[in-house]
């Protein structure tokens, strides 16, 4: 423990943002630098627990109270040993994580938590920037080779882990670039694409052979995989959910998704033609759904210049505080504010669509009625209208941010024959394998849509089971049973 009156001395602090007048003119991402003094404070702000909760509200199972201890004392590198050990990704989870780990935290059972999040980032952050961090090559090659479908958080992580095992691994990824999720569905002043890339490279340098622009199940087929010892499916949960109520046909409303993707190929600096109906400069924009890619769509169409940003949530608006039936160390479901909330936009919960209207085939306006909530027999709340509440509201531009049902079934999931879940995602065992032996899921692909940190959890536990498959053993690290469940 650094400093044990730390948490008395200390309040919490988070690195100052950029003012919203700036930060809506470029995709850059909004955080300024934070100071190494405070992040030692805030450091020292770390009880060292008994038992750190800490540990089983990451879906990693961080060992936060040991790197906070290295930060307090200034011991940078042997920090960033500590986190590597258990993340593959800082990087990523520093910028994008929710941070469960802070709700479990035992200092928020009174005051604010530790910035657990902040540090973690500056870990990775101090580790690249004195040349820390460098290409890892396994000490011997085994012989054996894996397939990996897909290259988000989850692809990636197992890939590396693989790869660490001495595998040799190749990365197959049916858009242009590697990245998956983090390449296409995050925007840029989340995750610039350069970290992205640069953690990129250093995978290519220790021996993962990626593979862009190559569909399996359409330019390859499952078959083509059978030179293989193992495949592991980290295709995602791409399925978006829909809205059938009439006038969906119309033209103007578009998936989430589709419309983070273009935006993303344009600051790479994709040339696109005709985007001009998947562009929100001067419309009145309504984004239906309220989690975290819609949020990332509000963010977007403020950097876009649209002329208005509303936002619909079909659950009641959340509490502020911590709800009495998720009671810590859970993660609770409360009110949240994102960045992107502040930058300007009108946010409606309990608000249900009922149909588009448009004109020359264009949506120009929807209309909405008001719902409420009543307890149900099954115990999950029963929803029905409110009469008379009936609402239109202009619409140019309609993004559907509804959340996403689970994998594609069309290609490999149907060629390989695999067994889905009553949800819809890849069945696996314990062991991550699915009905087809030798071939293993991980991430929202066998997990449902989920965060980054449960896809690079999931990537990880999987490699070590298909490194035990091919090996007999492994010597790969797992978290354990540490999980805290969801209430």
């Amino acid at each position: 423990m650094g400093k044990p009156t730390g948490f008395m001395e200390f309040e919490r602090e988070l690195p100052e943002k950029r003012p919203v007048k700036d930060r809506v003119k470029d995709f850059s991402e909004i955080y300024r630098p934070f100071s190494e003094e405070t992040l030692k404070s805030q450091a020292a702000r770390c009880m060292d627990c008994g038992v750190p909760t800490c540990h089983a509200g990451c879906p990693l199972g961080n060992r936060v109270p040991d790197w906070n201890d290295r930060v307090y004392h200034g011991h940078w590198h042997s920090a960033l040993g500590q986190l590597l050990e258990t993340n593959n990704f800082p990087e990523f989870t520093g910028r994008l994580c929710p941070a469960p780990c802070e709700e479990a935290c035992v200092l928020s059972i009174n005051e604010q938590p530790v910035t657990i999040e902040q540090i973690e980032k500056e870990i990775i952050e101090h580790g690249f920037a004195n040349g820390w961090v460098q290409a890892r090559l396994p000490r011997y090659r085994t012989g054996k080779s894996i397939a990996v479908i897909g290259s988000g958080p989850a692809g990636l992580a197992c890939a590396q882990q693989l790869n660490y095992a001495g595998h040799v691994v190749t990365v197959f990824e049916r858009d242009d670039r590697i990245g998956g999720l983090l390449r296409y569905g995050i925007p840029d002043f989340k995750l610039e694409k350069q970290v992205l890339d640069r953690r990129l490279a250093l995978m290519t340098q220790e021996g993962v052979d990626f593979r862009p622009g190559v569909h399996i199940g359409e330019e390859l087929s499952t078959d083509d995989l059978r030179d293989f010892d193992a495949v592991v499916l980290c295709c995602g949960a791409t399925r978006s959910r829909d809205l059938n109520v009439p006038g969906r046909e119309l033209n103007g409303i578009y998936f989430a998704m589709d419309f983070l993707r273009q935006q993303n190929r344009l600051v790479a600096g994709d040339i696109i033609a005709h985007h001009d109906g998947l562009n929100a400069s001067g419309k009145d924009v309504i984004v239906i759904g309220g989690g975290d890619t819609g949020s990332d769509c509000i963010g977007t169409c403020r950097r876009q210049q649209a002329k208005s940003v509303t936002n619909f949530e079909i659950m009641p608006q959340p509490v502020l505080e911590r709800p009495d039936h998720q009671p810590w160390p859970f993660w609770p479901v409360r009110l949240r504010t994102s960045s992107s909330h502040e930058e300007g936009c009108y946010r409606h919960w309990s608000i249900l669509t009922k149909k588009f209207v448009g004109k020359a085939e264009w949506v120009k306006k929807l209309v909405t009625v008001d719902v409420a909530y009543s307890g149900g027999k099954s115990g999950r709340p029963t929803m029905r209208e409110i009469p008379g509440s009936e609402h239109e509201w202009p619409a140019d531009l309609v993004l559907l941010a509804l959340g996403f049902s689970g994998p594609e079934t069309d290609t490999v999931v149907t060629q390989f024959g695999l067994r889905l879940d009553a949800r819809g995602n890849i069945e696996t065992d314990s062991n991550h394998m699915t009905s087809r032996p030798a071939v293993f899921a991980a991430g929202d692909a066998r997990r449902g849509q989920s965060l980054i940190v449960w896809a690079i959890s999931e990537g990880r536990e999987a490699a070590r089971s298909v490194d035990t498959y091919l090996m007999g053993r492994s010597t790969l690290p797992t978290k354990g049973c540490c999980d805290l469940p969801r209430v």
